[in-house]
C-alpha cells in the first residue's frame, strides 16, 4: 500500500488562505494551530512556518493587540491588492505596446540598406535581438488577463465584515478589562499599562 503524499508548501499556503476566507475572522497563532490541522489537514508543526511565510509575502495581515499577536485576511484585501496589481499591469501593457511599436520602427529601419559590410552584420545581429525582444513583449501582452470588474462589487460588504470582526476583538478586550476591574479592584489605567493597551484604543468606525 502506497504511503499518502503530504501537502506541499504551496498547498498548505493555499489551504490556510482558504481558512481565512471561509471564516472571515481574526485568529491568534494558537487558534490557527488548533483549527488548521482539523479543517485543512495542515500538520500542526508547520502552521507557524506557513503563516509566517504568508505574512512575509504581505498576504496575511498581523498586528499586536495588548500582549497578543493577531492574524487576519479578508477577501476584500485580496480584491484591493488585485485591483492595484490590475492598475500596475495596465500601465505596464501600455508601456510594452509603445516599446513594441518602437521596436517595429527600428526593425524596419534596419531592414533597409542591405549592402554587405560589418555595419550591416552588426545591424542584422541587433535586428535579431530586437525581434526576440519584440516576441517576448508580445507574449507578455497576450498573457495579460484583466480582472473581472464585478468582483469589486463585493468590497463594501467584505469591508463591513472585516470591521465587525476587528470590533469583536476590541469588545473582548474591553470586557476583559471590566472583569479585571471588578474582580481585583484595579484601575483601568493599570490594566492598560500591564497589557500594553494604547490610550487611543477604541472601536473602529
Amino acid at each position: 500500500m502506497s504511503k499518502k503524499r503530504g501537502l506541499s508548501v504551496d498547498e498548505k499556503r493555499d489551504r490556510l488562505v482558504e481558512l481565512f476566507h471561509e471564516t472571515k475572522d481574526v485568529f491568534t497563532l494558537k487558534q490557527l494551530e488548533n483549527i488548521a490541522p482539523k479543517s485543512k489537514g495542515i500538520v500542526l508543526q508547520t502552521v507557524k512556518e506557513i503563516l509566517t511565510s504568508l505574512v512575509d509575502d504581505g498576504i496575511v495581515c498581523t498586528d499586536k493587540i495588548g500582549t497578543g499577536n493577531y492574524f487576519w485576511l479578508f477577501p476584500s484585501q485580496d480584491l484591493v491588492k488585485k485591483k492595484t496589481r490590475h492598475d500596475d499591469l495596465t500601465k505596464e501593457v501600455k508601456s510594452l505596446r509603445k516599446k513594441a511599436e518602437e521596436l517595429q520602427e527600428t526593425k524596419e529601419s534596419l531592414s533597409s540598406g542591405r549592402e554587405d559590410s560589418k555595419e550591416r552584420a552588426a545591424k542584422q545581429a541587433r535586428f535579431l535581438e530586437l525581434e526576440n525582444e519584440n516576441d517576448n513583449l508580445s507574449k507578455q501582452i497576450s498573457s495579460y488577463n484583466e480582472m473581472d470588474p464585478e468582483a469589486f462589487a463585493e468590497i463594501q460588504q467584505q469591508t463591513k465584515t472585516a470591521l465587525e470582526a476587528a470590533n469583536r476583538w476590541t469588545d473582548n478586550i474591553f470586557n476583559l478589562r471590566s472583569f479585571c476591574v471588578r474582580k481585583w479592584s484595579i484601575e483601568s489605567k493599570l490594566f492598560d499599562s500591564n497589557f500594553q493597551v494604547p490610550e487611543d484604543f477604541d472601536y473602529i468606525e
